[in-house]
């Protein structure tokens, strides 16, 4: 067992105020919810953004069409870690978060006003695609500057703890996206969704948007951050620094985070869709279990967060790994073999579950590979890198398997090779729980 190692020296001012670091905490977590939950609806409207932009006479080229431009804004992600990342290492990580929210609040609202291809040809689906673009960019900034500033400002022994509540809100993101899907499948008929529907939850996300704007704005800088500048300066040139000395690190993350990205986007946002086209569950039947299992996620998530602080980050994240490697066969061939709303909410939530373990200790073991003075770039663009390649092309590469292989539990081989990756990398890292980040 990797022994956590409390007491040693924390990232904050041991005279920190408690009321200070409680609202930087629920600050950022606040803003990276409305963050995510503005990036993550895309792929859970995949099907009515498909027949809006790309039609089609073959009824799997509109949502592969979708899902690659979902894919797209997951191309700009490593662009936005190294651009707003550096910007985070030098400026300030609060001042970075401020821009990743305003810049995700334009993209969103813009995508739920966009005219369809039916009204305006192709500069619908060009400006679709163009507001993906920015969504990633602002997505390839917010995570890893979010994740630094939480685990920045942990009390000595609750990195974990701590870091966990970004992954919080990123599961309270997928629940409310479902949600809203979930009741808006239920109270609307197809058309209406294909419609108009769609654009709804869109235009809910910029108008959230504000409050995240607001509640950083209020917040102090990061503690680590501030005593890394007084002490030693910010890095000249965080993205050069980030790539010479930190090479290890950064494919370590990149490793790390496969497993994490491919089952995230197959299971909660790939699922949905899968349902209905794949196995003829109800729209509504889908997107209510899909709830249910971002909610077991959600509760889930700070428990192990918690729990690594205790026992270490690397067993929780390589038992993740392990189990989704596994499970992933298991899961897809009882799903197929049994196709109906209960089978999937039991698949889902086992998944989550899974998912968790691994989410929990996410955000301080990634932190932990890095200095501060470049830990915002590197991290992102480690985790960006993993997120674009594994993650983002994800319900694209499962819809293209299903197609080539004519087998319905063709996603669960992509899960599986993420799996090994993220296996040979967790068992190859040294355990740095609570070891001073500096």
């Amino acid at each position: 067992m990797s022994q956590a190692t409390v007491g040693i020296q924390g990232v904050g001012q041991a005279d920190l105020d408690s009321g200070m670091r409680r609202r930087a905490i629920i600050s950022c977590a606040l803003g990276n919810f409305v963050e995510l939950y503005d990036f993550l609806i895309f792929g859970l409207f995949a099907a009515q953004i498909g027949a809006n932009f790309f039609p089609a006479s073959n009824p799997t080229t509109p949502l592969l069409s979708a899902f690659a431009t979902y894919g797209v804004g997951f191309l700009m992600r490593p662009v936005g870690a190294i651009v707003i990342g550096a910007y985070g290492d030098r400026r300030g990580r609060k001042s970075a978060l401020i821009l990743t929210v305003g810049l995700m609040a334009a993209a969103t609202a813009l995508t739920g006003l966009i005219p369809s291809y039916a009204s305006i040809g192709i500069a619908g689906p060009i400006l679709l695609i163009l507001c993906r673009l920015v969504q990633g960019f602002s997505t390839g900034g917010e995570w890893g500057g979010a994740a630094a500033f939480l685990v920045e400002y942990a009390p000595p022994g609750k990195r974990g703890l701590v870091g966990s509540w970004h992954q919080f809100a990123v599961g309270l993101a997928l629940t409310s996206g479902l949600l809203t899907a979930a009741l808006l499948t239920s109270l609307l008929d197809k058309e209406a969704m294909i419609s108009w529907g769609w654009r709804l939850p869109f235009i809910l996300g910029f108008v959230l948007a504000p409050v995240g704007l607001y509640v950083r704005a209020r917040v102090s800088e990061s503690p680590a951050f501030e005593r890394t500048k007084q002490q030693q300066g910010v890095a000249r040139n965080p993205f050069k620094d980030a790539l010479t000395t930190q090479g290890l690190p950064v494919l370590a993350a990149f490793g790390l985070a496969a497993v994490g990205t491919v089952g995230n986007y197959t299971f909660n946002i790939y699922m949905p869709t899968y349902a209905t086209k794949q196995l003829q569950i109800a729209a509504g039947t889908a997107f209510w279990s899909g709830t249910t299992a971002a909610i077991v996620l959600t509760i889930l998530t700070p428990f192990f967060g918690a729990l690594s602080d205790k026992v270490g980050r690397k067993p929780l994240a390589l038992s993740s790994a392990i189990l989704f490697g596994v499970l992933a066969w298991p899961l897809f061939n009882y799903l197929v073999g049994s196709p109906n709303g209960t089978t999937l909410v039991i698949v889902q939530s086992i998944a989550a579950a899974v998912l968790a373990l691994f989410a929990g200790p996410l955000c301080a073991i990634l932190s932990e590979l890095f200095p501060t003075r470049v830990r915002f770039t590197a991290l992102s663009i480690g985790y960006g890198m993993s997120v674009t390649l594994f993650g983002g092309f994800a319900p694209f590469i499962a819809t293209w398997l299903i197609e080539a292989t004519k087998k319905p539990v063709a996603p669960a081989f992509f899960l599986i090779f993420a799996a090994i990756v993220s296996t040979i990398t967790i068992a190859l890292m040294k355990d740095r729980t609570n070891a001073p980040l500096d």
